[in-house]
């Protein structure tokens, strides 16, 4: 069995160019609708970018978090790609993040790495 996240967007072209360069993933365009992204390793869910006609307007219910050895490099990296930075670095026990928006303003965090 495959993965595959889907992601409600109005722009799939604008998220496939932030998605695939922070996630290092090809892009795929299947039709004017749908963009697929897909890992280059095989290894990571697929992700569907699908243009809806109704703006985001409540918090998303899933999101990515991005686990990296270096959470303010990597925060650093994607603001560098058009994301938004949300919140400080906010911790719970050994557990530390960065909540981020994409550019359509989609949650996602990024996480310290710990090998869980």
């Amino acid at each position: 069995m495959k993965i595959a996240l889907v992601l409600d967007c109005a722009d799939p072209d604008r998220l496939a160019e932030f998605w695939s360069a922070a996630l290092a993933y090809d892009t795929r365009r299947l039709t004017e609708q749908y963009t697929m992204l897909v890992p280059t390793d095989g290894a990571a869910p697929r992700i569907l970018l699908q243009k809806v006609p109704e703006p985001k307007t409540v918090k998303n219910r899933l999101h990515i978090d991005l686990d990296v050895s270096d959470i303010d490099a990597e925060a650093a990296r994607v603001e560098s790609l058009g994301a938004t930075r949300v919140s400080d670095v906010m911790t719970m026990g050994p557990a530390r993040w960065i909540v981020m928006n994409d550019p359509e303003g989609n949650e996602f965090c990024v996480c310290l790495d710990l090998g869980l």
